[in-house]
């Protein structure tokens, strides 16, 4: 085994370990509760448990088909006729099916349940993990999909999106704690 075979394992191996300890801060805020409570929005926000496992589900799993398969994978294409300015003013005609998506992550749908939540973020993880396992650089990089929150012109690599998905995951695992305090006294980390 080489040096950098050693340290590209060793790197993907903390990659992955900040990743999981992420995941469990999160995944810990919606133990032992029911589907009712998971999709309860406690605070003034209208953030629930359940929407937040499932928005951090969607962009775990989006921004990693991004590594494999580049912009193609998040298609960010506005209807006939609508521009980002009406998008984001809030006046265009009609909306795109992405952030219609996008807005019931956050969400606890009828029929939804947090054990079909859950399942669905460990089948992510897991893909996750593969591929960054097995990607053969993390250094290896593709264009940002064209959206006004993008920079333009900008890439990122693979280790980028990792970063990226450990930062969200912990940022939302933040969220979920304090909504789990609020929701039941119960301190998720």
């Amino acid at each position: 085994m080489t040096t950098s075979s050693v340290f590209r394992d060793a790197e993907r191996a903390d990659l992955l370990a900040a990743l999981a300890e992420a995941r469990a801060a999160l995944t810990a805020s919606v133990r032992d509760l029911t589907d009712e409570q998971a999709g309860q929005t406690p605070t003034v926000s209208a953030l629930c448990l359940g929407g937040l496992v499932k928005h951090v589900t969607a962009v775990e799993e989006g921004w990693l088909n991004f590594a494999t398969e580049g912009p193609s994978a998040m298609s960010f294409d506005l209807p006939h006729g609508v521009t980002w300015d009406d998008l984001m003013a809030g006046t265009a005609r009609e909306f795109p099916q992405w952030m219609t998506d996008r807005e019931n992550e956050f969400r606890m749908l009828p029929g939804e349940t947090v054990t079909g939540i859950l399942q669905a973020y460990e089948q992510v993880a897991a893909r996750s993990e593969k591929i960054i396992l097995t990607v053969p650089d993390l250094s290896a990089s593709h264009p940002l999909p064209e959206a006004p929150w993008n920079e333009p012109g900008g890439a990122w690599s693979v280790r980028r999106v990792l970063t990226h998905v450990i930062a969200e995951t912990s940022q939302h695992a933040g969220h979920a704690d304090i909504l789990r305090e609020t929701l039941d006294g119960r301190k998720a980390t």
